[in-house]
């Protein structure tokens, strides 16, 4: 058997991150979850294993483009997967790295599954 990718999953809403870690362990991922973003930046280096950060953009304490910056000041390698509910957001420029890829809310989950699976092949 294979080793588990571990992903870590950053979502203040509490149903979706459910949801979400759910299918992403179901398509054979091991996954960290964190609520919030000081959370996650916890957790990113705990387990500097983790090759994908999937995390909202929009969240209390340190919001996804914070996050994003902090783990890839430590992890340079780290892929990271942003979700949105707020399409009007101009993109910082740091969000024009082939590694970085958003997902605009309401998504299905399957998509973010497939986007994880391509982006940790």
């Amino acid at each position: 058997m294979t080793a588990k990718t571990p992903i870590l999953v950053a979502e203040d809403e509490a149903m979706l991150r459910v949801l979400a870690v759910e299918m992403l362990e179901d398509a054979g991922f091991q996954v960290f979850e964190a609520g919030d973003g000081v959370e996650a930046l916890e957790l990113l280096k705990a387990n500097p294993q983790i090759a994908l950060l999937v995390s909202d953009i929009k969240m209390p304490r340190m919001d996804g483009y914070a996050l994003v910056t902090a783990g890839l000041e430590f992890k340079p390698d780290l892929k990271v997967l942003l979700m949105t509910g707020y399409s009007q957001d101009p993109p910082p420029h740091f969000l024009k790295a082939p590694d970085i890829q958003i997902l605009h809310k309401p998504f299905n989950l399957e998509k973010l599954c497939s986007a994880a699976l391509e982006m940790t092949a």
